[in-house]
């Protein structure tokens, strides 16, 4: 039974906190959500509410810079701030690239250095922590020891040294006890194989099966999955194309080809990572948002027709329309990201990482700006809305909702409500204020 109404008066929250590199707030909604306002929305049956389908655990991946030592305290101080308050349930740190130096520039001689800041801020900030195992030192893949050419961080370690970059992953397993989940190699960087038109997806299960088997043998505790292939979008009629495809495209072929190709053919498996986009190879983006954000619901479904094991998407990018600015501070981007969460928490995805929490040239969503700033580290558009949903839907009690005659999406807890705006346009409303443009709005109210 949907509880009671919280609060006398209704207060209604703008989630687009920043709007400058001053820090001051900029509404993007109505400051009071009045009781006409939500009467004129409905919110009723008929928004064909469903409950979320499992729990659902966010979290984010650090990348080049991100609450580093040397950025400007205060500003760095902010950002830990956002990340301790339900910023992250997981956080992911790479091996190797994105942030850590070469764990092993020459054989048997270790530098964990930059991968022990990482840990710590992991450890600082109360997240749990996940080990993407990419990269691979330069003598594993052709260069010299001693030894790094940050030009060819994505080149996948020749098969004869599959044994060596497992032995380092092992290493790495053991020396921080705080690792719970791998992730195992990035993207397939470096297994492409042109000459087929296709994703080498044999020689990257053999480098899956070393890594997994070396990992059990010295922390059976830790659960490792992969194969972190891209789900890649195509528009419809282009080469390669798939039997999957939605408002949002066509699925490609080559990626589906990989996931099979891993699930009958990996020694053991505790999750499926993956990721991708909401825009196809040709930048086309599917409106509104929910539209686009339905392929993450699609390729879920198409996984667990296939395999029982927990879907994580490692990497999701929710591209904006054409004509709209995406970006760390855009309200285009976190309410396109909402509603890639929505597809997630309907389709029952386990646990979905956002890529560079920290606001720097990606155009895509942060949680904070950019701290290597003096003035950066502030909460983005994004901020609230995320740290609103990630304990709730871990908990597994949201419901979600589709409006049937309005471009917009709910999130329904037991003790509040969030409402997004899945279009550039206004809502108009009969007898009350319009909600603007991509409007993401809290409600500790719930109708």
């Amino acid at each position: 039974m949907r509880r009671a109404h919280l609060a006398a008066v209704l207060v209604a929250l703008t989630l687009a906190l920043v709007a400058c590199s001053s820090g001051a707030v900029a509404p993007t909604g109505p400051v009071n959500l009045s009781q006409e306002t939500l009467k004129a929305i409905g919110l009723g049956a008929d928004w064909n509410w469903k409950k979320q389908a499992a729990p659902l655990q966010l979290g984010v991946t650090h990348t080049q810079e991100s609450l580093d030592p040397e950025e400007p305290a205060q500003a760095r101080d902010r950002g830990v701030a956002v990340l301790k308050n339900n910023g992250a349930i997981w956080q992911n740190v790479h091996l190797m690239g994105f942030g850590t130096l070469n764990p092993e520039p020459a054989p048997g001689q270790y530098d964990w250095s930059t991968l022990d800041q990482r840990m710590k801020l992991v450890k600082d900030t109360g997240g749990r922590t996940v080990l993407t195992l990419c990269c691979s030192p330069d003598w594993m893949k052709g260069g010299a020891p001693g030894e790094t050419d940050w030009s060819q961080l994505e080149t996948a370690p020749e098969p004869a040294h599959f044994d060596d970059f497992a032995a380092l992953a092992a290493q790495a397993v053991q020396r921080y006890p705080q690792i719970e989940r791998v992730l195992v190699w990035n993207e397939l960087k470096g297994f492409y194989n042109s000459a087929l038109n296709r994703w080498d997806y044999e020689g990257y299960t053999e480098l899956y099966n070393k890594v997994y088997t070396a990992v059990k043998a010295v922390r059976p505790d830790v659960q490792v999955g992969g194969p972190y292939v891209v789900m890649t979008s195509l528009d419809p009629g282009s080469p390669d194309s798939s039997d999957v495809r939605g408002p949002w495209g066509v699925a490609d072929q080559r990626a589906l080809d990989v996931v099979d190709y891993w699930l009958a053919n990996n020694v053991g498996a505790d999750f499926i990572a993956v990721d991708g986009g909401t825009a196809t190879r040709n930048d086309t983006v599917a409106a509104p948002a929910d539209a686009a954000a339905r392929k993450f619901a699609d390729l879920t479904a198409w996984i667990r027709q296939r395999s029982p094991l927990p879907v994580w998407w490692a990497e999701f990018y929710p591209d904006v329309p054409s004509g709209e600015d995406g970006g760390p501070t855009s309200q285009a981007s976190a309410a396109s990201t909402l509603a890639v969460l929505a597809a997630y928490a309907q389709s029952g995805v386990s646990v979905a990482l956002l890529w560079g929490p920290q606001g720097a040239d990606l155009g895509f969503s942060a949680l904070w700006t950019d701290s290597t700033k003096s003035d950066g580290g502030r909460p983005t558009p994004l901020t609230a809305p995320w740290q609103w949903l990630v304990p709730r839907l871990a908990s597994g009690d949201v419901s979600v909702g589709h409006s049937p005659n309005l471009p917009m999406l709910a999130f329904r807890a037991p003790d509040g409500l969030l409402l997004v705006n899945l279009t550039a346009k206004p809502i108009e409303l009969t007898g009350t204020e319009s909600l603007p443009p991509w409007a993401v709005l809290l409600s500790p109210r719930v109708p």
